[in-house]
């Protein structure tokens, strides 16, 4: 398993200092783009996709104009999706082009990254599984406490020390976000010993999430639902911070004792949008 660094960001803004690079990768990014659909597409026989077999082909696999017409777009258009040039295209349009061109998990993501320069966001709450390895990982880990979130932070996975202390079994699994459960369930606000900090950096950590989520509804109606629920929410929310540090120190209050936690982040799929969290004890020394 390759853990990467905290958060994933395929794209960033142009800027005076970096358009220049940006506009080469932008270039590379569409004859990239352009040769994968022109190989994907020579590769799909035109029975796969409901298309009568009409004798010798002098191309293999489909034709463009079949492709334009499978996805509902003019022919002009498409070839000139497929000839590089700069063209806008839509999330929507690049879903329903990876089931024509019967892309798997990984070819769709490559799809999104040379279309948008970002990878596709799963909207809803989708079903994200954890795998054995990571859950084996998170046992051999303990007594640290660890903890695996989505993009929603929806608590997916969490070891018997993180459960001791997050008490996240006590909850139904509905329920079990962190963020919900941070602004709304008394044990949080005792368990962070400088809550109001500690509240106030963790939301402003989860504003980059939600941006990477503009148009996933299950996100938004989280943060409508909170806005409604928790007043301290309310507040925090509408300073529109951003908090970049994946890792630090935070203090707990542990049977009623603070103990001093180091804590970290890594993405343990990148596809899912799954990180892996933890918390070590006694780590006195890191900066705050």
């Amino acid at each position: 398993m390759i853990l990467l660094s905290c958060y994933n960001l395929t794209g960033y803004t142009i800027t005076n200092s970096n358009g220049l690079k940006i506009m080469t990768k932008l270039k590379r990014s569409r004859t990239e783009l352009a040769n994968f659909l022109r190989t994907k597409r020579e590769s799909i026989s035109p029975e796969s996709v409901g298309l009568p077999h009409i004798g010798r082909r002098r191309t293999p696999g489909l034709r463009r104009e079949e492709i334009a017409a499978l996805a509902g777009v003019g022919v002009t258009w498409y070839t000139w999706l497929e000839q590089g040039r700069e063209i806008g295209v839509s999330a929507s349009f690049l879903d329903n082009l990876a089931k024509i061109l019967k892309l798997n998990t990984a070819e769709r993501r490559h799809l999104y990254l040379l279309a948008h320069m970002r990878e596709p966001i799963e909207t809803g709450q989708t079903l994200c599984v954890v795998s054995p390895l990571v859950k084996r990982l998170m046992n051999d880990l303990s007594p640290h406490l660890t903890y695996v979130l989505n993009l929603h932070w929806d608590v997916l996975a969490f070891n018997q020390p993180a459960d001791e202390c997050f008490c996240f079994s006590q909850v139904g699994s509905e329920q079990r976000n962190f963020l919900w459960l941070l602004f709304t369930n008394e044990h949080y606000r005792e368990l962070f010993c400088h809550w109001e900090r500690d509240a106030y950096r963790l939301l402003a950590s989860f504003r980059r999430d939600y941006a990477l989520a503009a148009k996933d509804n299950y996100i938004q109606e989280l943060v409508n639902k909170l806005l409604k629920t928790s007043p301290d929410f309310y507040g925090m929310w509408h300073k529109h911070e951003i908090y970049e540090p994946c890792n630090g120190v935070r203090e707990l209050n542990v049977n009623g004792q603070a103990t001093t936690f180091g804590y970290t982040s890594m993405i343990t799929d990148a596809e899912r949008h799954l990180r892996l969290i933890i918390y070590a004890k006694d780590c006195s020394d890191l900066p705050e």
